[in-house]
């Protein structure tokens, strides 16, 4: 896969637009497996009955290995498709997407609809909380109080988490630091404290930090 950031939806959103009187209503949500979607889409398609049409698109796996969308009715090429290009240019996995329109008795043509479908899919996204999990290594970095403000500095400098600190005999730093920074990371930590800082390092992970909190995949 490309060196490009790898966005997975962690909590869904709904965001909705109005086009010439048609309302775009668009459901996302974080989904795992194909079933899942098309349970998803099922189930927005009998929440919402009475529209005129119930659009969708989703992609599953780390490279895109399922991508499946549906016009339900529009014309072809106007609403399904738009759709999963938004996912695929925002570079989201594993997530669907259903877009409800009312229709509201004015025609919008091709270029009307796949515009209004791929911003309603664009307000959704804004509406969810997404994050981008990297690879990395939670750790517990152990320094006396004369080595704590320097690897407090340190982790601020290259951007990693502070999870927690333990203030006691000695100060307990929580962490976690992706892959390829491992290295520069520990021979930063012994530069700044002679070697006395002692890092404990945990098993690796695929994470994501939401506000402050560390959460695995």
């Amino acid at each position: 896969m490309e060196n490009k950031s790898f966005k997975i939806i962690y909590e869904g959103g709904v965001g909705e637009l109005e086009e010439k009187k048609s309302r775009f209503i668009a459901h996302i949500s974080p989904v795992k497996t194909e079933q899942e979607a098309i349970d998803f889409i099922a189930s927005k398609k009998k929440e919402y009955w009475d529209a005129r049409h119930n659009c969708a698109a989703f992609v599953i796996g780390e490279n895109n290995e399922i991508t499946r969308c549906n016009d339900d009715g529009e014309p072809a090429g106007t609403a399904g498709r738009p759709m999963l290009d938004v996912l695929l240019r925002e570079n989201i996995h594993n997530c669907v997407v259903v877009v409800t329109r009312y229709f509201g008795g004015v025609l919008l043509g091709t270029g009307g609809l796949v515009r209004a479908y791929q911003g309603a899919v664009i307000e959704g996204l804004k509406a969810c909380m997404i994050l981008e999990p990297k690879d990395g290594r939670p750790c517990s970095i152990t320094t006396d109080y004369n080595g704590y403000g320097k690897i407090e500095y340190l982790l601020r400098e290259y951007e990693l988490p502070i999870l927690n600190t333990d203030f006691g005999a000695d100060v307990i730093i929580s962490s976690v630091v992706p892959v390829e920074q491992i290295e520069e990371i520990e021979k930063k930590v012994a530069d700044k404290t002679s070697g006395a800082a002692i890092i404990d390092w945990e098993n690796p992970v695929k994470y994501g930090i939401l506000e402050g909190e560390l959460i695995k995949f």
